[in-house]
């Protein structure tokens, strides 16, 4: 084989299923005995999963309730600051999902990097999240079909919509990835085109209202409610801006994690400004809050979005029926992903003792045979819609995933602050890192910070919600899922399953993954030639194999003022014996 770096395979990565003698035995790291999940996910799939993925509900319905409650200035700013907490939590994860692309993703670091126990609750929470999400967007899918035909049962649409998320689980995590590359890509034309169309209609280039401007940010005005009203965003903001953190959940089926996670990340930032903040700005620009359409923009009630309301209101007749189509799709998308987020996590968890065994099995093609049948078999809860009590059901159910997004990126946070300082305690260079966060370990603590901050906002709002006085029920039905984490860390399996281990023993080395990296600037470390590529493309060697660019070396050289990288690079790395054992 040449050493031409123009000979070398395209393919940056080829699959490998670690066997048991791959267990880390020693500090029960990242690596467990599995067989492996399918790396079928393309770049093209995951820069749309980061870009549109978790669009939904949340942003074209749920923005509803928090334009009515906090008005047009508190939701962009709260959207602004849940935003950029996202953006360095999803840099964050991305940092350690290059490096560590394995089942589990941010389940799995937490469990490493913190503690098992908050692992352990940070892991059924989110899957226990997605699980009842699942039957409340099959309810908002066939809700919004009603926008069209309310004289059909709902069940017919719901039945409709089940079976279709059946036949995508047959294809497995391709089916997934398509589906969703096809459906984000409707959802980001359709906030282009409301962008566009909210310019014209506040500038007047439609409609009877005449040029608008920014008159709603003065009457009725730019914020309600006060700091109730502030504080009553963050947990709508925080369940449409959920599922973002799917990028690094898929980073164990990309094809080419390392190419294409770090561009999925820095996708996120536009995501955020562009189809969030931009779009919910022009909608408190020519939608005012005190509109009494928006007290109803709760669940999926189509019927009630403020983007539809926004058209309306500019008298344009077939935009309504469009937007809905767009919502629909948004619903089924997030439906889709609510498959894909719950089965991978009860795997992981699964796989380590965290969860009933039979969760663990993957089948030849790569499926979580058994979570999916889970995921599906919770769906059949959408047929609750059915009965006279459904919101009151729903609201229970969704009180489960609201808050608990806070919790896990706070967790996302901590594993990468944790992770960077067993880095750089067993004398590591950042320079090393295959990927390294847009805004290091500052953006991870500020990230950290404002979770915190978020929860505590919450807290305020569920305990004096906004137009109503104190009551248990208000109050647990916004923040229910906090008792739920607490109780989750104490269960025995959360303490007993993983022993802590200190942060010098904890091994680093990339030797370790279930990736075998072969581009032309990777190259092995026991045999560096300056300008030569690695020879061979077989699985690297657990003790010498280390995989290192020639910039690394270089800083490295730098660093340590010796010509000799590789025996400087192989003191930075702990002993990896254990992974023959």
């Amino acid at each position: 084989m040449s050493d031409s770096p123009k000979e070398v395979s395209d393919k940056e990565t080829a699959p490998y299923a670690p066997a048991s003698a791959d267990v880390e035995t020693a500090d029960h790291g990242i690596l467990v005995a599995t067989a492996p999940l399918a790396r079928e996910l393309k770049g093209r799939h995951m820069q749309m999963i980061a870009i549109g993925g978790a669009i939904g509900a949340g942003l074209f319905v749920g923005s509803g309730s928090a334009l009515s409650t906090g008005g047009p200035a508190s939701l962009v700013l709260g959207y602004i600051i849940v935003g950029s907490m996202l953006l360095v939590t999803v840099q964050a994860l991305g940092e350690l999902a290059v490096l560590f692309p394995v089942n589990g993703a941010f389940f799995t670091y937490i469990v490493r990097f913190v503690d098992p126990s908050v692992g352990f609750a940070v892991g059924w929470d989110y899957a226990i999240g997605w699980l009842t999400v699942l039957p409340f967007e099959l309810t908002a899918a066939g809700i919004t079909i009603q926008f069209w035909r309310d004289d059909v049962n709902i069940g017919v649409w719901i039945t409709m919509f089940l079976v279709l998320l059946f036949v995508i689980q047959i294809f497995g995590v391709r089916g997934y990835g398509e589906v969703e590359f096809v459906l984000s890509t409707i959802k980001v034309l359709g906030c282009i085109g409301f962008i566009i169309l909210g310019i014209v209609i506040d500038c007047g280039g439609t409609g009877s209202q005449g040029y608008l401007g920014a008159q709603y940010w003065y009457n009725p005005g730019a914020f309600a409610n006060g700091f109730q009203g502030f504080c009553s965003v963050f947990v709508v903001a925080a369940f449409a801006f959920g599922g973002t953190e799917l990028v690094g959940l898929a980073a164990a089926e990309a094809e080419n994690p390392r190419k294409s996670i770090p561009t999925a990340t820095k996708q996120v930032f536009w995501r955020i400004s562009f189809f969030y903040v931009v779009s919910l700005f022009i909608l408190g620009l020519i939608v005012p809050y005190t509109n009494e359409n928006l007290l109803n923009s709760t669940g999926a009630n189509s019927k009630y979005s403020p983007f539809v309301i926004a058209i309306e209101l500019a008298g344009i007749k077939a935009l309504p029926s469009i937007f809905n189509v767009i919502i629909t799709v948004s619903v089924i998308s997030v439906a889709n992903s609510c498959t894909f987020g719950s089965t991978r996590t009860m795997q992981a968890l699964a796989e380590r003792g965290m969860g009933p065994k039979a969760l663990a099995y993957v089948d030849s093609k790569g499926r979580p045979i058994y979570g999916v049948i889970v995921q599906l078999a919770f769906g059949l809860l959408a047929f609750i819609g059915e009965s006279n009590n459904e919101n009151t059901v729903f609201n229970w159910l969704l009180a489960l995933s609201g808050l608990s997004f806070f919790f896990i990126w706070a967790a996302i946070c901590l594993a990468h602050i944790r992770f960077r300082h067993a880095w750089k305690v067993q004398g590591h260079l950042k320079a090393e890192l295959p990927y390294e966060a847009m805004f290091g370990v500052a953006g991870s603590w500020y990230g950290l910070l404002l979770n915190i901050l978020c929860m505590i906002a919450t807290f305020y709002v569920s305990l004096y919600p906004v137009g109503a006085s104190p009551n248990a029920e208000a109050f647990f039905e916004t923040y229910l899922a906090a008792p739920i984490i607490i109780a989750l860390e104490m269960e025995p399996p959360a303490r007993e399953s993983v022993k802590r281990i200190n942060p010098q023993l904890w091994t680093l080395g990339p030797s370790h993954m279930c990736i075998k990296f072969k581009t032309h600037d990777e190259q092995p470390l026991n045999s560096i030639v300056p300008g030569k590529t690695a020879s061979t493309h077989s699985i690297p060697s657990p003790e010498t194999n280390y995989f290192l660019r020639p910039s690394r070396v270089k800083a490295i050289q730098q660093s340590t003022g010796s010509k000799n990288a590789a025996q400087e690079a192989r003191s930075g790395f702990l002993e990896t014996k254990q992974f023959a054992k």
